[in-house]
This record gives C-alpha cells, structure tokens and sequence, in this order.
C-alpha cells in the first residue's frame, strides 16, 4: 500500500514542479552570493569600499557638525560589522581638509544634553486602564582650490591610530579611482559615476583605510571618531554617494551654530526631523561641556539635533544645505506620563462625586428643616355680610 501510494502522488504530482524548485534554489543561491560580493555600502556622508569577497556593513553613524560662518569642522563616529580585515571610506569636501582624531566624550556629551525628558501630566476623568475598569497606563506624547596640474595629486598622507588617511584632489572621476584601486581601494563600477558632480564642482576627498587594532581581526565594533576642518562659506554636508545603499538608511546630525539651521529640503528622504532645539555657552559650563567647548572654542552655540531617514536611498538628489531657521526657537523631545489625579491617594474625581454628594444632600436637609421651622400662618377670618331687607 505504501508503494502503491507512492506510485499514485507521483503521477499526479504536477509536471515541471522539479524545474520550478531547481530555479527558486538557484535564486536564493544567485541572493546569497550577491550579498558576499557587494563591494560597497553608503554610509551618511561618504562611501564604505571592502573587497568584494569580503562583507562590511555600518550599523549607525552619528556625526557633529560645527560653523562659524566660514570654517566647518565634522566629527564623525562610525560603528561597522562584517568579516573584511580592511575598508576604505571616501568622503567628498568642498575645499581642502584637514584630518585628526576626534574626541569620543562629545558624543556622550551631546546625547546627554539633547537627551528627551519625561514630564507627568494628570487628567481627571478615569480612563479604560483606571478605577474602576482596570489599573493605570503610560503613553508618550508626542580652504586652497585643487591643483589642475595631474589629474589625481596627494595633498596629504598620515596616520591616525589605527587610520591611514589620504586627502586628494582630483579632476577626473576615472583617475581617481585608478589612483584608489593602486593604492588597495578596490571601487565599485557606479562609485566614478556618483563622484562626477563632486568633481565636477572642483571638491576634494578624503579617502581612509579602516584596519582593526589586531593584525588579522575582522574590522567590527565602534571606530575611533575622526574630524574633518575646512573652508566653508555655507554650512553643507555630504551626502550624495549614499544613493549608492541598497538599503533603507538613515541620518542624525548634531549641528552646531550660531542659530537654529534647518535643511532647504529633503533630498529624496523623509521630512527632516528637529528632535532638540537650544543654545549651549559651553564656555561657561566647561565642566559639563569639555569636549564641546573645545571643538567649538568656547564660543556660544545654537545646538540642533536632526533626524532623518532614508526608504529609497537611490532618490538622494543631493548633499544637504543647512540654513538658519526663522526664528531660534527653543525645542526638546518629551514623553508624557499620563496620571490619574488623585489626592491622598484617592482618585480627585471620586472626592469631586462625594463631595457634591454631600453638598446636594446637605443642601435637601436644610430646605426639609427650614420648611419645619416656618411658623403657620392662621386663615383670615370669614365675614358673613348682613341679611338683605
């Protein structure tokens, strides 16, 4: 019987089905393969080149965006995972940069000081979650030109801790990529394509080799942060290449001014969102504030922190242009924790019922016991006229 049924599945089992399974294992094979050899992956404000046997991903980057009207200084803190040993990240800058070190403590500095704040707000009436249908909730409210002498020249070269940074300055897309690849930058075909309007517009890169501290070790965890200083007559940040991720992605800025700056517009993402909005005199609160003072001088800050994601990477139509907002106001995430007004711990509405209660009631007793008090006023006496003659 077993047999015989085995016999009966498989000739009414439909034809071409072995066909069809062959080719959905082959695409999820063609899938897999695909994700091994993607050389690159965007990440904010630049581009992030592996080997394309190897894999690289950044989990987030969080960057401080500091203006004085003409020099523009970003610190930038990446956090990678993958199995390359090595990357390499270009970034694009408007006019010739200097690169050190950042200081890691101004991340935590900055998330402390824009941090949301929780506020209680109290209603009166009970609510599903309270007395007496069930217990209480909680919900939240809401610098120099390039040279034109070679078409790739080196402007600088130096090490970093565990970076080896090359500023460049090319005039020709294709030169710089052969210039990247000789030098172990191994570049995606469409990565020439996207640095055209960079070149185009006469900027220079910064390009990094990102190695991990033990020879050998998987470059994964949080990098050093870097920070990038240069000549800027308007607060602009890269982020053209990132149209090159093949994933959603995602941006927050700190940006550091002498107003409130908002974006002109939002480059193919979704509407730029202002999650802190105040000034900051680092200066005079150095010991809250070291790092902060020190990367802006000590000079008085408007601090805007932004949010901003990205579903389709590939409409970013340009870099984002900072401008001052019409006026600085003030801003800072809240989340309200919604409370039953109470009193002694007794729910405020209750006391409101009982105490009306006990004034209606009051209220009755007195009128009943004016009524009883009221003298009785005796009839007026009936006068029978005379008889008539």
């Amino acid at each position: 019987m077993r047999c015989a049924r085995s016999d009966h599945e498989a000739r009414n089992r439909p034809r071409g089905w072995a066909p069809r399974a062959l080719l959905l294992v082959l695409m999820v094979f063609a899938v897999q393969l695909g994700s091994l050899i993607a050389p690159a992956y965007a990440c904010g404000c630049g581009a992030m080149v592996v080997d394309r046997m190897a894999r690289v991903s950044v989990d987030r980057e969080t960057s401080v965006v500091d203006w004085d009207g003409g020099t523009e200084q970003i610190v930038m803190r990446l956090t990678v995972r993958g199995d390359a040993p090595e990357a390499a990240w270009i970034m694009p800058v408007p006019h010739r940069a200097t690169v050190d070190l950042g200081d890691a403590s101004l991340f935590s500095e900055l998330q402390t000081l824009t941090a949301p704040v929780t506020t209680t707000r109290h209603y009166f009436w009970p609510r599903a979650k309270d007395w007496p249908f069930g217990g209480s909730g909680y919900r939240s409210g809401d610098g120099a030109a390039p040279s034109a002498a070679r078409p790739v020249e080196v402007v600088g070269r130096e090490r970093l801790g565990p970076f080896d940074v090359a500023r460049l300055a090319a005039t020709d897309p294709a030169a710089l990529e052969d210039w990247l690849e000789r030098n172990g930058f191994e570049l995606p075909d469409r990565l020439a394509s996207a640095l055209r309007p960079y070149v185009e517009q006469k900027w220079e890169y910064v390009a990094v080799r990102l190695a991990p501290q033990e020879s050998g070790s998987p470059l994964t965890g949080t990098l050093d942060p870097l920070r990038l200083r240069f000549a800027s007559d308007e607060l602009v940040y890269p982020m053209r290449l990132s149209r090159l991720a093949a994933t959603p992605q995602s941006l927050g800025l700190y940006v550091l001014a002498a107003h409130r700056m908002e974006p002109r517009d939002a480059i193919g993402g979704s509407r730029p969102r202002v999650t802190y909005a105040g000034r900051v005199d680092a200066g005079q609160e150095r010991g809250a504030y070291p790092a902060l003072g020190a990367l802006t001088g000590g000079r008085p800050v408007f601090v805007t922190a932004i949010d901003q994601s990205f579903p389709r990477p590939e409409l970013i139509d340009g870099d984002h242009e900072l401008r001052a907002a019409g006026a600085d106001t003030a801003y800072r995430t809240t989340y309200y924790r919604d409370e039953l007004l109470t009193v002694g711990g007794v729910p405020a509405w209750v006391l409101t019922l009982l105490g009306g209660a006990v004034v209606i009631v009051t209220a009755l007793l007195l009128v009943v016991r004016a009524r009883r008090r009221r003298p009785v006023v005796p009839p007026a006496p009936v006068t029978v006229p005379p008889p008539l003659v």
